[in-house]
């Protein structure tokens, strides 16, 4: 099935990454070396979505948020986003402080506001919806009860530590 066909809108980076990703598979079938340019262009990416992800990272850590689990899903197909950052806040007043800490750094370090915003009203589960990053803000009862980081056995989790 030819991705570009399907009922998706792709952002320029996927549409890059799938390019360059394309190239490399054509590349490794007819035994040829990867053009210089899909290697550069596959670490531009990585490095634009670890600079949002360590903007996020630092928000948090600047509010005391605990518990930062990174949650990678840039290789499992069909997924909703590239990352999950997930971390713990101890009040709904302390979770309101971890967001706007969140979203004053991504904007200042990574040029990115979110999409969205939600939970925000009771500020016991906040999600924050950056595209390639979906950041979860969470109070201690709920994160036990819905264990989120552990939906995808294949995925790559990184424990971030806190800071005290």
């Amino acid at each position: 099935m030819n991705p570009f066909c399907a009922a998706k809108v792709w952002t320029f980076s996927e549409l890059t990454k799938l390019y360059a990703k394309k190239i490399q598979k054509i590349c490794i079938i007819a035994q040829l070396s990867v053009p210089l340019h899909s290697i550069k262009m596959i670490n531009q990416l990585k490095k634009e979505k670890n600079l949002l992800v360590e903007a996020i990272i630092q928000g948090m850590q600047d509010k005391k948020g605990r518990n930062i689990v990174v949650v990678d899903l840039s290789e499992i197909p069909d997924t909703i986003c590239r990352y999950f950052v997930i971390a713990t806040g101890g009040s709904p007043s302390q979770i309101q402080a971890l967001v706007r800490s969140v979203g004053d750094k991504a904007l200042e370090q990574a040029g990115q506001k979110p999409l969205a915003i939600d939970g925000l009203q009771h500020a016991q589960w906040v999600a924050m919806d950056y595209a390639e990053a979906i950041v979860h803000i969470l109070l201690p009862e709920e994160r036990a009860f819905y264990d989120i980081e552990h939906l995808w056995a294949d995925a790559e989790l990184t424990q971030v530590p806190d800071l005290d």
